[in-house]
């Protein structure tokens, strides 16, 4: 998976790859020996050049933070597949959005049912692939018209999961 970080408005490439000994990170073009595990929602233990960190991540309507120790870094985090399907379905506004699955997975949770409202950025559901979560999120403010998940349930990447309209 390649994400792109702004941490403290600098931007990085962050590659990160599941090995048979752990996790494979690989920041901008260096590779990182790195230990990951998460001990509750949005709290991480680091293991990182020897030294433990726990990392803790903040959202709120506004922002995105995180908290390594007693020091928050403003962060955003982009998943480029993500916006290209969001690119190829149109601009948030008219019509219905899509929210596709980015990856072969399970369905471990729905935060928003079928004819609800939902604004814009809004967790939707909750897909977990590789032992990693990852919270799926309305495109546009809208009602929540079709959700074509239920939880437990095996989804495959590209499979439609729910239509805002």
């Amino acid at each position: 998976m390649i994400y792109e970080v702004t941490i403290a408005g600098k931007t990085h490439k962050v590659e990160l790859s599941k090995g048979e000994s752990g996790w494979r990170c690989k920041l901008d073009d260096r590779e990182v020996p790195l230990d990951v595990t998460s001990t509750r929602e949005g709290v991480f233990s680091l293991l990182l050049d020897g030294k433990s960190y726990e990392v803790k991540q903040e959202n709120t309507a506004t922002e995105s933070n995180i908290v390594v120790g007693h020091e928050r870094f403003s962060a955003v985090v982009r998943d480029p597949r993500s916006f290209r399907s969001r690119s190829r379905a149109g601009a948030a506004g008219e019509g219905v959005k899509k929210i596709i699955a980015p990856m072969p997975g399970k369905i471990v949770r729905i935060l928003a049912q079928q004819g609800a409202e939902v604004e814009a950025g809004q967790g939707v559901l909750v897909v977990e692939a590789m032992k990693m979560q990852n919270e799926l999120k309305a495109p546009k403010k809208g009602i929540l018209k079709k959700l074509n998940a239920t939880e437990g349930t095996p989804v495959e990447a590209g499979q439609v999961l729910a239509e805002i309209e």
